[in-house]
């Protein structure tokens, strides 16, 4: 019997979670719990870490998962890392559901960095209008350059102050359309944009809104995964599932 662990918290976790729930697989959609209102899922779901690879080794033999798809955000390399080791350790079928990456086009101005320190490294000292797009999980390391301006957009409300001299937020839950982000981008003077290589569309329409305008843009790309299974579609997931995937690369 296949029991699938998904291990979500994008788009497509939330597509696979429907097509898995209208096939009447047994499965079991699971979120880190970093935002405070997830999406509701039409799957059984978990909120919450496991442990770390231990205890995620102990959560996979409890529940007798035969296989888990990691659809979580690209930059979640941490759960990626542990999805790995756990399911090697317990000899449990795994593959990713992952986006292809966002590459620049025509009339694109980006800059690529490795990290964070890299994309704090990128910007002026000062006076700069950043619309800082990458959550709130790294902010801090901005303060290095407290002279520029940030514009934050998160799904959740922050629980403190942003440690910033001059800021704003704007509240919202993508996916996000062209002429929204030109218009926020117009209405806050961003003269900078910082984003993750996340892929996908949700997302997409600030680079889209940072051609029109001219802005340029510090990319920072996807950190290193462990070598996986990947699989780039809904459908190629549920074949995979549907053949009983062997596990391994």
């Amino acid at each position: 019997m296949t029991r699938i662990l998904l291990l979500g918290g994008t788009s497509e976790a939330s597509a696979l979670a429907r097509a898995l729930a209208e096939r009447g697989d047994d499965a079991i959609f699971s979120y880190a719990g970093r935002t405070g209102t997830p999406v509701a899922q039409p799957l059984p779901t978990r909120v919450g870490g496991f442990g770390g690879v231990a205890g995620l080794v102990e959560y996979l033999r409890a529940e007798a998962i035969t296989h888990v798809v990691d659809a979580t955000h690209p930059f979640a390399a941490g759960m990626s890392a542990n999805a790995v080791a756990a399911c090697d350790r317990a000899e449990v079928a795994l593959a990713a559901l992952e986006r292809p990456e966002w590459r620049a086009g025509k009339g694109d101005d980006w800059t690529r960095v490795r990290d964070i320190v890299g994309a704090v490294a990128a910007l002026p000292d000062s006076g700069a209008r950043v619309f800082l797009a990458i959550g709130k999980q790294h902010v801090d390391a901005f303060t290095a350059k407290p002279g520029n301006f940030y514009l934050l957009r998160l799904v959740d409300p922050p629980e403190t102050p942003l440690p910033f001299p001059d800021c704003a937020i704007e509240i919202a839950r993508g996916p996000f359309d062209v002429a929204s982000d030109e218009a926020l981008m117009e209405a806050h003077g961003i003269t900078h944009i910082v984003a993750k290589n996340s892929g996908g569309t949700g997302a997409e329409a600030k680079l889209t809104a940072a051609r029109a305008l001219a802005l340029p843009v510090v990319m920072i790309d996807r950190p290193a995964t462990p070598a996986r299974r990947v699989l780039n579609s809904v459908g190629a997931v549920l074949d995979w599932l549907g053949h009983g995937a062997d596990r391994g690369v």
